[in-house]
């Protein structure tokens, strides 16, 4: 059985989801919701792992994952997990690492369909000339992301 649990961080509320199968999804929330008191024991290590991020203790996740999405958003999502820490790489260099250069909006697609935030990195990836594109939690998030990994990199909005 699935169970959730709401923390805060920098952005905003976060909502964690899974279960002893993994974390689900990562979502960052718009509205102002109750935080949870009592963690479930399933989603401890993502929320305690997150809380690191944010402090700035940690680079790299290692958490049981199960999201849910097509073979193809899978196969996306699991190249976006070798983007390193503070770095970007563009829509075009994503389509090149998966080989297939016509896939560019099927790859931006899947991108946005992410259901594990910042734990699988889609705030890395930004356009060919360098400018923050497409974020489905805001352009101000993913630049604020971004910034937080790597605070001396000079980042273009648009």
């Amino acid at each position: 059985m699935r169970e959730n649990c709401i923390i805060t961080s920098p952005l905003g509320f976060t909502k964690i989801v899974g279960d002893e199968d993994g974390v689900s999804s990562i979502t960052i929330l718009d509205s102002e919701e109750k935080i949870t008191d009592i963690i479930p024991v399933t989603l401890e290590e993502c929320a305690f792992q997150l809380q690191e991020y944010f402090e700035g203790k940690r680079k790299n996740f290692n958490l049981k994952l199960n999201p849910e999405g097509t073979a193809f958003q899978k196969k996306v999502w699991k190249q976006l997990e070798q983007i390193p820490y503070a770095k970007t790489v563009s829509y075009l260099n994503l389509a090149k690492q998966l080989k297939d250069l016509k896939a560019i909006r099927a790859i931006a697609s899947a991108n946005s369909k992410n259901p594990l935030w910042i734990v699988i990195p889609c705030h890395r990836v930004i356009s060919s000339d360098g400018s923050l594109i497409g974020y489905a939690g805001g352009l101000h998030r993913k630049k604020w992301l971004l910034e937080h990994e790597n605070p001396y990199k000079q980042l273009k909005l648009f």
